[in-house]
């Protein structure tokens, strides 16, 4: 074996350097200052886009702009595994009342985000309709796994503070619920903004169809899965083996047979977990199935944030001053705003309403979306698409991530 043989450097084994090294770095750097970790997102991309101006060819992923499909697939598991993990964390699920602050922001604080940000993009942008609603449904949803830290805790726990249900209830259903305004954005793409001719299937189809079998594949999935896992065989269940694999093997159960059948996936993973949850509520598995999942998401949150971290340079290189307008209006008007908005009449605390108003933040969800945009359709605007998403993720991940503690420790403590 010569020297030169001996010696030589792999690509690949430096991207599991960089990996592991920016992730550890990314997780014991805010100890030094705080308990608390919320920060350890904006320093994963941060460190990423830093390796990468070292080593320009250690990228773990390539560009998503001509390769969305690996992207999509991480993300959307990601996704998956945080959705089931958030249904998960409600371990009661309340009266009418405790929802409503949800119901406002699905239904009237995310549509007016995307529709404020559509007329944003064609406006200031200068994006066509069809990219214009997509970034609406992109960027409008609270993403469920960056939104960790102002969720409730994990089952069991309790003391569900009425800021963190919203929160979490939110992120838990928006993701699915902004799906039909990227299929919106997909068929304007296609046959142009001609409503007479797709409205009313795009209102049967991808509205009410779609998360109705989503809402009753992810029912009946929860009940079969507790059944499984609680209740047969009686005397030797599979939730004494404290193993979540098979839980998770339910979750990607019912996922892919929700998608098969042209349901909401992200639907069905969601309101699975509520109704796992429901069943044996006192039984210590939903807490080790809860960590399980929780470890399987945060280790591919990282490995994405990193992965975004290196992709910044080329992303952020079709970057505009009209994007870093609309990333600003986002994060400090259109999102404060629709929700403070949506909130109004309910008896909530200022403080309380200010927080879900605020903290929004954006993430993995609109990488998927994106992603899986661009695999179905190319746009026009898909440069300029991803120069702002990509914009608002490390944005929001700074401006929420290194706050987010200081909020919440405010709004818990009264």
């Amino acid at each position: 074996m010569t020297d030169d043989a001996f010696f030589g450097f792999d690509t690949y084994h430096i991207i599991l350097v960089m990996l592991g090294g920016v992730i550890i770095l990314a997780r014991w750097l805010p100890r030094l200052v705080s308990q608390r970790e919320p920060a350890a997102a904006p320093l994963l991309i941060l460190f990423g886009a830093a390796f990468v101006l070292i080593l320009p060819e250690a990228r773990p992923l390539p560009d998503p702009r001509e390769h969305p499909r690996a992207w999509e697939l991480i993300s959307e598991l990601t996704v998956i595994v945080s959705l089931f993990g958030s249904g998960m964390r409600i371990d009661r699920l309340g009266t009418w009342s405790d929802w409503r602050p949800t119901f406002r922001m699905l239904a009237v604080a995310m549509p007016l985000t995307i529709l404020t940000l559509a007329l944003l993009g064609t406006g200031i942008a200068g994006m066509t309709l069809a990219g214009a609603i997509l970034l609406g449904a992109v960027l409008a949803p609270t993403d469920p796994v960056l939104a960790a830290d102002v969720q409730v805790g994990p089952p069991l726990e309790g003391k569900e503070h009425p800021v963190r249900f919203t929160l979490t209830t939110e992120a838990a259903l928006n993701d699915g619920l902004a799906f039909p305004f990227v299929y919106l954005g997909l068929i304007v793409a296609a046959q142009g903004f001609a409503p007479q001719a797709w409205l009313a299937e795009w209102v049967l189809l991808d509205v009410i169809y779609r998360i109705a079998v989503g809402c009753l594949t992810g029912w009946l999935g929860g009940k079969a899965l507790g059944y499984v896992l609680f209740r047969i065989p009686g005397n030797a269940t599979l939730a004494e083996t404290g193993s979540g694999v098979v839980a998770i093997a339910g979750v990607l159960l019912c996922y892919g047979s929700t998608e098969l059948v042209e349901g909401y996936g992200f639907v069905a993973v969601t309101v699975m977990g509520l109704s796992l949850r429901r069943i044996e509520q006192e039984d210590r598995f939903h807490r080790k199935l809860h960590d399980f999942c929780e470890a399987i998401e945060h280790a591919l949150t990282a490995g994405l944030l990193v992965a975004l971290g290196t992709m910044l340079p080329l992303l952020l290189a079709d970057l505009e001053l009209s994007h870093v307008a609309m990333a600003l209006i986002l994060l400090f008007v259109i999102r404060p705003l629709s929700g403070w908005v949506a909130l109004a009449g309910l008896r909530m605390p200022s403080a309380d309403r200010a927080i879900v108003s605020v903290y929004g933040v954006r993430g993995i969800g609109s990488i998927y979306y994106l992603c899986y945009a661009g695999s179905h359709i190319e746009f026009v605007d898909e440069h300029s698409l991803w120069s702002l998403v990509a914009l608002v993720i490390l944005a929001s991940t700074l401006l929420h991530g290194f706050s987010v503690g200081w909020a919440m420790a405010r709004a818990t403590d009264r």
